[in-house]
């Protein structure tokens, strides 16, 4: 679905990523881990079309992505729910729900739109708790909530999470993990970048290890987990309670 081949960006005169190769196939759930400044954000923010300077080869279902901009990147159909979250403070949750699915109220698609909105009610409860509230007066979670709702709104066949466990109580990532794991399972691809190498690995279905702007790992979640200099770089003692139960 995603082919990612030799990719090198650039911030001025400096090199953020240095040849990265990457591919995730339809329905999987992959996991980019590394440490902070190992460039996860900047691939992300490369395939939405957000990196100006960029080479290398990227297609997403066949289709080059080199040059077009990030409103075409989106309705081609790759969402992104970013780090820190950006949900929109002033604007109602309902508000924000509705503004993810802008380009198809565009294309007349409001009935869509209108049983996408529940959907997202369904998968976050709380949020309709909180339909007429501000955005900004939601706690950590419950922003976070919002933003993968307001993401899905666009009907995404691929979503990319940048670090959506960042800052939030170990039960709130539970949560938001599952309601992943939930939309894997229902046939949504997952490009799934985390600090918390833990989580990540414990739910994903293959890993990219990426290091300085490199890529120096990669293979099944699993064997990941289980590798010793992954498990020193990135993994605590206690992991075993993103791994229960993962086939």
């Amino acid at each position: 679905m995603l082919s990612i081949r030799n990719l090198k960006c650039y911030y001025g005169g400096i090199r953020a990523l240095s040849g990265v190769s990457l591919s995730i196939e339809r329905g999987e759930m992959v996991a980019l881990i590394g440490a902070n400044g190992a460039g996860k954000t900047t691939l992300l923010s490369a395939v939405c079309g957000l990196v100006s300077r960029w080479n290398g080869e990227m297609t997403f279902e066949g289709m080059s992505v080199k040059g077009l901009p990030t409103q075409k990147i989106i309705a081609a159909g790759i969402g992104m729910v970013p780090e820190g979250r950006l949900v929109f403070a002033p604007m109602t949750v309902r508000d924000n729900l509705t503004l993810g699915g802008y380009l198809r109220t565009r294309g007349r698609d409001h009935f869509g739109v209108a049983g996408d909105l529940k959907r997202m009610y369904e998968l976050f409860p709380v949020l309709y708790d909180r339909r007429r509230q501000a955005a900004g007066t939601l706690s950590g979670g419950e922003q976070q909530m919002l933003a993968i709702g307001r993401a899905l709104m666009g009907r995404p066949r691929l979503l990319l999470l940048d670090e959506p466990g960042m800052g939030l109580a170990p039960l709130v990532v539970r949560m938001i993990f599952d309601t992943l794991k939930r939309l894997r399972d229902e046939g949504l691809t997952i490009l799934l970048v985390e600090q918390n190498a833990q989580a990540a690995l414990g739910l994903a279905d293959r890993g990219y290890v990426l290091e300085n702007g490199r890529m120096v790992l990669a293979g099944p979640a699993a064997r990941l987990l289980a590798d010793e200099e992954v498990k020193r770089a990135y993994l605590g003692k206690d992991y075993s309670i993103f791994t229960e139960g993962k086939a």
